[in-house]
Order: structure tokens, then sequence, then C-alpha cells
């Protein structure tokens, strides 16, 4: 009678129920692992989205700030240059408005000094007729000093009308009014524009010599 030897069943690896717990136990370990992985790479591209964001945030706002700047600087630019020409015709126009002063009161002031010096003159005629003639030539100097002083007065205000009006920008120095220099005299009387009777300039003759008597006349 042979002998039958009955082996054993072998039974599959992953019967046994430890072992499939920790097979499962493994897949759910790698599956973590992986979704962990998965999601640290979408946490970065998340973050690295949201600094971009932020930077064209802020990017788009200094640009909405720098031009807000910019028009603001052109404002204050604009305001600064026209105050600035404010102030120089205010300024250019009490100028003028200083020089007609200073001419009315002069030209008020020479009228009277013209009429005094006639009327201590006019007793002098008694004794120098030509006296006379200097009142004349007195009254004639203020009747032509009154007579372009007018002319003169208006185109000073035409000229403050323009530069009012800022059709015209006179280059009128500061304190002009206080730093003119004084008139100058001309040094030749030739260069004269206002001339004194003849009879008050005329050079005086020198005296002549008496000729001196002729011996011989003398001696017939």
């Amino acid at each position: 009678m042979s002998a039958h030897v009955t082996r054993p069943k072998l039974m599959p690896v992953l019967a046994d129920p430890a072992i499939r717990s920790a097979a499962r136990l493994a897949v759910r370990v790698t599956a973590v692992l992986r979704s962990n992985a998965m999601f640290g790479k979408d946490d970065l591209v998340d973050n690295l989205a949201r600094d971009l964001d932020r930077a064209r945030g802020r990017r788009d706002a200094l640009a909405s700030e720098a031009t807000t700047l910019t028009a603001q600087i052109a404002e204050i630019e604009a305001r600064l240059s026209e105050e600035k020409k404010r102030r120089e015709r205010d300024r250019i126009l009490s100028e003028l408005e200083a020089m007609k002063t200073r001419i009315r009161q002069a030209a008020g002031a020479f009228a009277p000094v013209v009429d005094g010096l006639c009327k201590a003159i006019e007793p002098a005629a008694a004794v120098v007729p030509e006296a006379r003639e200097l009142n004349t030539f007195l009254l004639s100097v203020a009747s032509e000093v009154d007579s372009v002083l007018d002319p003169l007065l208006r185109e000073l205000d035409q000229r403050a009308d323009a530069v009012r009006a800022g059709h015209a920008a006179l280059d009128l120095p500061i304190s002009v009014i206080n730093e003119a220099p004084p008139v100058e005299l001309p040094k030749d009387s030739n260069d004269r524009l206002l001339r004194f009777p003849a009879w008050l300039s005329r050079d005086k003759e020198p005296e002549k010599k008496q000729p001196a008597e002729n011996p011989r006349s003398t001696a017939a």
C-alpha cells in the first residue's frame, strides 16, 4: 500500500487578515503621502498666484497714484506761473502809477516856480528892458512842458491798460523809481534843448584897446 502524503493547502498571502490590513494601511498611507505632496505643490502655486496678484495690485495702485500726482503737479505749476505773472503785473502797474504820481507832483511844483520867477523878473524890466524877453521865454517853457506832459501821462495809462489786460509785458526793473539815476545836465551849452534869450547868452566882447598915438603926429 503506497503511502499518500497529504500536503497542506497554501493560502494566499493576502488571505491573512493581518496582512490584508497592513496592505490596506500601506495603500492608504501612500495615498495620503501623494495627496499631501500634491496639496503642497498646489499651495505653492496658490501662494505664488496670490503674491503676483498683490504685486500687480500694488503696481496698479502706484501707477494710478503717479498719474494723480502728475496731474496735481501740472495744476500747481500752472497756478504758480499764473500767480507769478499776476504779481509781476501788479508790480509793474504800481511802478507806472508811481511814475505818473511823481510827474504830476513835479509838474505841480514847476508851475509855481516859473510863475514866481516871472513875477520876480518883471520889475527888473524897468531897468533892463530885455528882462521882458526872459519872462516870455520862461512862459513858453512852462507852456511847452504842460503840453507834453498830458500826452506822456496818457501814454503811461495806455501801457498800464495793456499790461492789465495781459496784452503786453514790460521789462521794468524792480524799484526803478527809487533807483532812477539823476538827470545829467549837458556839459556843452550848444547841446541844450532849451536856449536862453540871445542877450543873456551872448559873450561879452573884449574891450578894444586904444590904439597907440603916432609919435610923429605927437611930434608935429
